[in-house]
């Protein structure tokens, strides 16, 4: 079993992958594993033989949105044939009880939701009982059965019914920063303005949908100790959220996460399963699997509903001379999460004058949660949308808008850029999308019944690093293992990785194995906020620069070494071998260096960000999106027909896979403008269309020609490869686009995402 869990946290590179330089298009190492359904994932591990066979779990939902658990009939599901237990608060294994303990790495201010803790009710969907079977058929059919008494209290989930008791945040939240000071004097400048707008933007409830479905696996070992396979993005965050909550030594829990199918922030936070299935394990002695089914991954966080006002105001020519942007979103009653939502405001455009606000409204819903581009997804699409308002409003072009207020600084601080490619990437992405052939007049291009629209935007997100620490280990025979406590949620983490260490090491691809997905392995930060690879494949460079100062120590004490009298400024790791620069025939290879030794040659490095250089640059991503819709003015059915995103993201790593990024980035951005939102009854404060085939996202049909362009950037501050971030990037701006493309098409403007077919008629 120790052998085959090995095997599948470290998939190695397929035979004749060859050697392989950063920025090549590289197929996923993984890749293999993957499409042959050899790649495990949470719910798809089992016990040892020797082991006690495998309990299965099956989670009761509530179905009040507030008061609270007067009595739990369990004795019909007891009787079911296979049931071995039926958890719910009054028969729960201890757990501990202050909020401290329930607060993961990216907990946000107040006291965190506890499981199965008491009574209390706090909104509907949330787990009351936990069935546990031999069988998971059993399980479900007797979760059925149980039936729940409840003491119903009044409850709120409509945001707009309720911005009148808004409050600004807590600020205790990891990655969150409030809104600057007002900068001069916005409001007195927008009242006096000759030219400017005023709107508001809505933006429903989005849900994750990951193809995997939230799981954990406990594994009880003979001796107590827990070996649990989660769904997460972050192995040590489980790690640290289960032994906190259960008051268990680190050394008897080990958390693995070798493949994750999607998350894009649904797993920064440990989910309401994993510890139930802790709980079960622990109180039966038993081996547990407890996995949500797809109505249930409905019943915890959401990207939250926002209300956002927006005023601009500019001289005739075009230049901004103030910006107001205020939103308010949801919150659960028991915890302030909070997202940088009109900071980009600040940031984007040259301003002199700027004021943002934010606050957030207690309903009775789960905490809402981070969801790919989290606060930008919403803040730049109602600030781009406002943009392409008032180039309108202007009669100016909303390209030459934004270059004519394009920011050479940072604007909020005053702080220079550590690189800023912006405005190239404007002009290569209009060039290659045609945008000088688009007329200024909405609603005058049309190809049979159908509107065609060109709208464009802007994209902004943080270019963030985080420390981490690394494991590089040389062996004799010259295959390399790098190993971090990682995570790959399908972004392709094992080859970036894994180029970052071929190349240090001047090693084919198939001799480099990276490890990750294990909390025993070396630290690394929550897989988040595009900072993975900057981070972590730092962390992976770094060990390697000094496992090649070993290497090369032992080159140079060879008997007649030719490379005696070299400094390793002289030489560089390729083709297997060390060579001097400048004479590429004099070079010893890695195996004869390495031959005969006892035991593999090892380096750990410990990465961490140079704040003091960092704090004195703005470190962002960039992008200029450019799309084409076709809108059938009848119907109101909108389709994308053309997207051009072009992106500076420091050092492209892997070209494949980044560009793979930008394209689920943009299709997310696509059912962010059409397609997706979760529809609650506020009379039962419940979402209803928690399945597939009522919540919609984007599919095949949906999708047509997307083009990405990377602009060349190479950013030193941010992080020592190079690199930034394409995660979140790929959708910022693309729902803003969509919108502007609609209004070009149709000259009417909605102000409300999705932008379904009866906005898109009412407009």
């Amino acid at each position: 079993m120790t052998e085959l869990i090995h095997a599948l946290r470290t998939p190695s590179a397929d035979p004749g992958t060859g050697q392989v330089q950063i920025g090549d298009a590289v197929s996923r190492v993984d890749g293999r594993d993957k499409v042959t359904g050899q790649a495990r994932y949470a719910a798809e591990y089992v016990p040892d033989a020797t082991e006690d066979g495998l309990l299965y779990g099956v989670v009761v939902s509530g179905a009040i949105a507030r008061g609270h658990i007067k009595a739990i009939d369990t004795d019909a599901a007891l009787a079911v044939p296979g049931v071995v237990d039926v958890i719910w608060h009054h028969n729960r294994p201890k757990i501990r009880s202050f909020d401290i303990f329930y607060k993961d790495m990216t907990a946000p201010g107040g006291s965190p939701y506890r499981p199965l803790y008491d009574n209390e009710v706090h909104y509907s969907g949330q787990p009351v009982a936990l069935v546990v079977a031999e069988t998971f058929e059993a399980a479900r059919h007797a979760a059925a059965l149980v039936r729940v008494e409840y003491d119903v209290q009044p409850h709120e989930t409509y945001l707009l019914e309720h911005q009148g008791r808004a409050h600004k945040p807590s600020r205790l939240k990891a990655g969150y920063t409030p809104p600057p000071d007002v900068k001069g004097h916005p409001d007195e400048v927008w009242d006096k303005a000759a030219v400017k707008i005023e709107a508001s933007y809505y933006s429903g409830v989005e849900h994750h949908n990951p193809l995997e479905m939230f799981a954990t696996t406990v594994i009880h070992g003979a001796d107590g100790h827990l070996t649990i396979y989660d769904k997460t993005q972050s192995s040590q965050n489980s790690r640290w959220y289960v032994s906190h909550v259960f008051g268990l030594s680190k050394d008897k829990v080990t958390v693995r996460n070798p493949y994750v199918g999607g998350a894009f922030g649904s797993g920064l936070r440990p989910q309401y399963q994993l510890p139930l299935a802790v709980m079960a394990s622990l109180k039966l002695e038993r081996s547990v699997r407890v996995v949500l089914t797809r109505q249930q991954m409905f019943t915890f966080g959401h990207r939250p509903e926002t209300q956002q006002r927006l005023k601009l105001s500019a001289d005739a020519d075009g230049t901004l001379t103030s910006i107001v942007h205020e939103a308010v979103a949801e919150t659960s009653r028991y915890e302030d999460y909070v997202e940088v939502v009109v900071n980009w405001s600040g940031e984007l455009y040259a301003c002199e004058h700027i004021r943002l606000g934010y606050k957030i409204v207690d309903l009775d819903h789960a905490s809402p949660m981070d969801m790919r581009a989290p606060g930008a997804a919403h803040g730049v699409h109602a600030l781009e949308v406002a943009m392409d308002e008032l180039s309108y409003a202007l009669n100016m072009d909303p390209l030459a808008l934004r270059l004519k207020n394009y920011a050479e600084i940072d604007p909020t601080h005053g702080l220079p850029y550590s690189t800023k490619e912006l405005r190239e990437c404007y002009l290569q992405g209009a060039q290659r999308f045609g945008w000088e052939n688009r007329p200024l007049e909405p609603g005058t291009m049309r190809e049979g019944r159908e509107l065609i629209g060109w709208g464009m935007a802007t994209g902004m997100w943080d270019a963030m690093q985080m420390f981490a620490r690394a494991s590089a280990v040389l062996h004799a025979d010259g295959s390399l293992v790098v190993s971090s406590a990682a995570s790959d949620i399908g972004t392709g983490t094992y080859t970036a990785m894994s180029i970052i260490a071929a190349e240090a090491m001047g090693l084919p691809l198939e001799k480099v194995r990276f490890q990750l997905g294990d909390s025993t392995l070396p630290v690394a930060p929550i897989e988040g906020g595009s900072s993975h690879v900057a981070t972590v494949g730092s962390a992976v460079a770094g060990v390697c620069e000094k496992l090649q100062k070993t290497v090369f120590k032992r080159a140079k004490d060879m008997p007649g070494s030719p490379l005696a009298t070299a400094r390793l400024a002289d030489v560089e790791f390729v083709d297997g071998v060390i060579r001097l620069r400048n004479i590429p025939g004099t070079s010893v290879p890695l195996t004869q260096i390495l031959a005969g030794i006892e035991q593999p040659l090892e380096e750990k490095y410990l990465m961490l960000p140079n704040m003091l250089k960092q704090m004195k640059f703005q470190r962002a991503t960039h992008s200029a999106v450019f799309v084409e819709v076709r809108v059938d003015p009848e119907f109101g059915t909108v389709r994308v027909t053309r997207v051009v995103s072009a992106v500076a993201a420091g050092r492209i790593i892997n070209a494949k896979t980044a560009r793979s990024q930008i394209i689920g980035g943009v299709v997310w951005g696509i059912g962010q403008a059409l397609h997706e939102e979760t529809q609650c009854d506020h009379r039962l404060g419940r979402f209803m269309n928690h399945n597939l085939s009522e919540y919609h996202v984007s599919v095949n049909a949906d999708i047509h020609d997307i083009d990405v362009i990377f602009v060349k950037e190479d950013d030193r501050i941010v992080s020592r490869i190079g690199a930034k971030g394409v995660g979140e990037i790929g959708q910022v701006g693309v729902s803003a686009a969509v919108c502007n493309a609609i209004y070009h098409a149709t000259g009417q403007r909605v102000r409300s995402t999705p932008m379904t077919p009866e906005k898109v008629m009412r407009a």
